[in-house]
């Protein structure tokens, strides 16, 4: 079943349960599909890859508006963007926790022969292009830092 599918499937659901907050969610992933399969050269199809790309986007838009509401102390808007950002990691593949990217970045930077924070261009493409969607690209960066400085 393609990701469109299973969101109207979900949003039927959404509707019928009355839940605002999973359907608000839902209406914001459609949106995606429909603009990228509205863009040039999308040809009204999109791969799984792109799929996952605004997936991550968009919970990354949430994570920073999330930041910046906790900051301010305006809990109502946090809650909107958690029961959000709980709906859109449904659709996306399982994240790895810290140990297990320590572990692949350090394979990656074996691999690449990186030694300083001079290298931290080769490493980090390298590891965004394994690594795509399987987790955040701050946490990434963050990582080959510390692992190039120590």
């Amino acid at each position: 079943m393609s990701l469109e599918q299973q969101i109207m499937t979900e949003m039927k659901a959404a509707m019928k349960a009355k839940d605002e907050g999973v359907l608000r969610a839902l209406r914001a992933i459609k949106a995606e599909i429909i603009k990228a399969k509205t863009e040039p050269g999308a040809a009204g199809e999109i791969d799984e890859a792109t799929e996952q790309k605004f997936l991550m986007k968009m919970m990354k838009q949430r994570r920073d508006s999330l930041d910046i509401f906790e900051k301010q102390e305006r809990e109502d808007l946090a809650v909107k963007e958690r029961e959000e950002m709980a709906v859109i990691e449904k659709f996306l593949p399982k994240q790895l926790d810290a140990a297990e990217l320590k572990e692949i970045i350090i394979k990656i930077i074996a691999e690449t022969g990186a030694s300083s924070s001079a290298d931290m261009g080769k490493v980090m493409g390298t590891a965004s292009k394994q690594l795509a969607g399987k987790a955040d690209g701050k946490a990434i960066s963050n990582l080959v830092k510390e692992l190039l400085t120590t």
